[in-house]
């Protein structure tokens, strides 16, 4: 059981693709939806075959639905490819592979775009069509994205990520429009509800996926401000990614490739972080930060795994909340 827990203290969880929508996954088993509000990256949205796509709210999404190809990670279970099969025989672009079921919720997409929907309205209506309870936001509804700077030259992430499967050395990071980008009304909102108990940085790449959010208008200084600590979850375990290319872009960026370099990377603007038990020998750095810290398995194998993970996360935002030892 949680320690002390509120019964309507609410968490927001931030996220990007497959890592953090394994623990957005466990924390909505946990939670009900009226205590969880989950934040998806946008920034590596893009428009292919003329057709808009949301790669991490629709993961988040597809996870929450338990529509998700597991051994993907990305994608839907029991998926066809005939279309992309065809498009191959016409000549298209296939390196960026969409699945016959998963066409339909691009095609939607555009169809409520058409429509006037805002992406965050559109995102309400396809999580209600397959069944998911939670918010799932968008981080804003304007148009960010990002740019890696690397050896070859400027690179969309899409381009870098899938099509290039990350091979470029990476030297950094640009995102076109956040300066005139702002969070959705409703992702304001929610850090600004009294009933905040905490944010949660699920554990997805920190430059990609977690800094396009905080880079929003205003959104950093909020949470530096904020009486609700704000936690992360360690994406690296034993200097390893659990998933992507974290370890690999720290080492190209100079970084200490571990959770120290993490947990200092975000350290401006956290409070607490999850480590690894494996990583149990960097809590005393990490402490040095000025970050409380707790130890758990961080590697999400099972069901069962996130959503122990996500009760010890809770349990640590309310101690943290409640100025309890830990």
């Amino acid at each position: 059981m949680m320690a002390n827990a509120p019964e309507k203290n609410k968490i927001v969880a931030l996220s990007g693709g497959v890592g953090g929508a394994k623990l957005a996954l466990g924390l909505s088993r946990i939670l009900p939806s009226d205590q969880l509000t989950i934040v998806a990256n946008t920034a590596d949205d893009f428009e292919h075959l003329g057709l808009p796509i949301s790669p991490d709210l629709d993961t988040v999404m597809y996870t929450l639905a338990e529509l998700n190809n597991r051994e993907l990670g990305w994608g839907l279970e029991g998926e066809s490819w005939h279309c992309m099969s065809a498009l191959e025989r016409l000549g298209g672009e296939n390196w960026f592979r969409l699945g016959d079921r998963d066409l339909a919720t691009h095609i939607q997409r555009s169809v409520l775009f058409k429509e006037g929907c805002s992406l965050t309205e559109a995102t309400a209506y396809l999580c209600n069509r397959v069944g998911v309870k939670h918010p799932v936001l968008p981080m804003s509804d304007d148009a960010v994205r990002t740019m890696l700077i690397t050896d070859q030259g400027e690179l969309a992430f899409q381009h870098y990520f899938v099509r290039e499967q990350c091979k470029p050395v990476v030297k950094g990071f640009r995102f076109s429009g956040i300066d005139q980008a702002n969070p959705s009304e409703e992702f304001l909102a929610s850090l600004h509800d009294p009933a905040l108990a905490a944010v949660v940085i699920c554990p997805s790449n920190p430059f990609v996926s977690v800094e396009p959010i905080i880079s929003l208008r205003g959104v950093r200084e909020t949470l530096q401000q904020i009486s609700a600590p704000v936690i992360a979850v360690s994406p690296i375990v034993k200097g390893e990614a659990i998933k992507g290319p974290t370890a690999k872009m720290m080492a190209e960026l100079s970084m200490p490739t571990n959770a120290y370099g993490v947990a200092q990377y975000y350290a401006d603007w956290i409070d607490g972080f999850v480590l690894d038990e494996q990583d149990a020998d960097s809590r005393a750095q990490i402490v040095d930060l000025g970050l409380q810290v707790t130890t758990h398995n961080t590697v999400m194998r099972s069901l069962q795994d996130r959503m122990d993970l996500a009760e010890v996360v809770i349990d640590f935002a309310y101690a943290m909340k409640e100025n309890t030892s830990l």
